[in-house]
């Protein structure tokens, strides 16, 4: 088992694998970070409070190795730079299971990490899953119940990797929405920083209320243009991951978005955190794949405008009110 990326929830998940005796290639960009983890024994940047059992891991900064030692890899890197990260690949990977763990789109090319991997690198569909939520890194931290969703066309692939991250905290689920969940992904993102900007703006908790009840239906419209199938938009993959997200105290998104609204600049707000919020660049891929399909977006149209089109958060929300209801 191999998992691509050093942030907080490429720790969780390394936690999450762990827990069973898995023993996981841990693939991390800089061998200072290998070294400081090595000799403390956690992550030194994130969620430092997990303690791993080192006979468990095989930290590396040699992706080809990686790859080439295990079966299955998770990629848990921030979507806008998975193709830096990959670049320097040289092993295949196209006789791998690949999970996608990453919440957002491929910039510029404005494909999901499925599509990507598929095109760019000929994996087989059949042989990509998409992990979503509801579930934030802190709290698997801190071993606190949670729920993951794992979608794939091929389900014996989505149950087989379902079953690794099983455990005492942890429950699973699958499904073969693969397009659906992935969008989802990315949207829930959208709304939390819209969240965030109105709750800088000072709206309330019964706007926030109507704002996340639109979202889930805005985000029903669009999964449907972009692949018709049926699918229940209440499940804890799309509802749930859209209410954590929204809602909670370590969403990065509606942080960002929090900040967006108290007048922080876009670029100040991004400085400031020491993540990056998914949703600044899922936006914009949204905002152009959505060309092509003309679906009503009206929260996601006023994230955009505020973010790249420089509007006054002040007044595109007012503006976004009227189309609420």
């Amino acid at each position: 088992m191999g998992v691509v990326g050093g942030g907080s929830w490429a720790t969780a998940i390394a936690k999450m694998l762990t827990e069973d005796g898995e023993r996981v290639n841990w693939f991390m960009r800089k061998p200072e970070t290998i070294q400081s983890f090595k000799h403390l024994h956690h992550n030194p940047r994130y969620l430092t409070e997990v303690a791993f059992d080192m006979s468990r891991l095989n930290l590396t900064d040699d992706l080809d190795r990686l790859v080439r030692m295990s079966d299955i890899i998770v990629f848990v890197v921030p979507s806008a730079f998975l193709t830096s990260v990959l670049s320097r690949l040289r092993a295949p990977l196209k006789d791998k299971v690949v999970v996608s763990a990453i919440k957002g789109l491929i910039p510029d090319e404005h494909l999901t990490i499925g599509e990507f991997l598929n095109r760019a690198y000929g994996v087989p569909f059949e042989q990509i899953a998409i992990l979503s939520g509801p579930c934030h890194a802190e709290e698997i931290a801190l071993e606190r119940l949670s729920y993951l969703t794992f979608s794939s066309r091929n389900l014996k692939v989505a149950r087989q990797v379902a079953q690794l991250f099983e455990c005492h905290y942890v429950r699973t689920t699958i499904s073969d929405d693969i397009y659906g969940t992935e969008y989802g992904t990315v949207l829930k993102n959208v709304f939390a920083i819209a969240a965030g900007i109105c709750h800088g703006l000072r709206y309330g908790d019964n706007f926030q209320s109507v704002l996340i009840s639109n979202a889930l239906q805005e985000m029903d419209r669009f999964v449907y243009a972009v692949d018709p199938i049926p699918r229940d938009i209440k499940n804890s993959a799309y509802l749930g991951d859209l209410l954590v997200t929204g809602y909670s105290q370590f969403s990065r998104n509606r942080t960002f978005g929090t900040m967006i609204g108290k007048g922080y600049s876009v670029k100040s707000a991004q400085l400031e955190m020491l993540m990056i919020a998914e949703g600044y660049y899922g936006v914009k891929g949204i905002h152009e794949i959505n060309k092509q399909y003309k679906v009503h977006m009206p929260i996601t149209n006023a994230v955009y405008n505020i973010l790249y089109e420089r509007i006054s958060p002040t007044i595109e929300i007012r503006l976004l009110t009227e189309e609420l209801r």
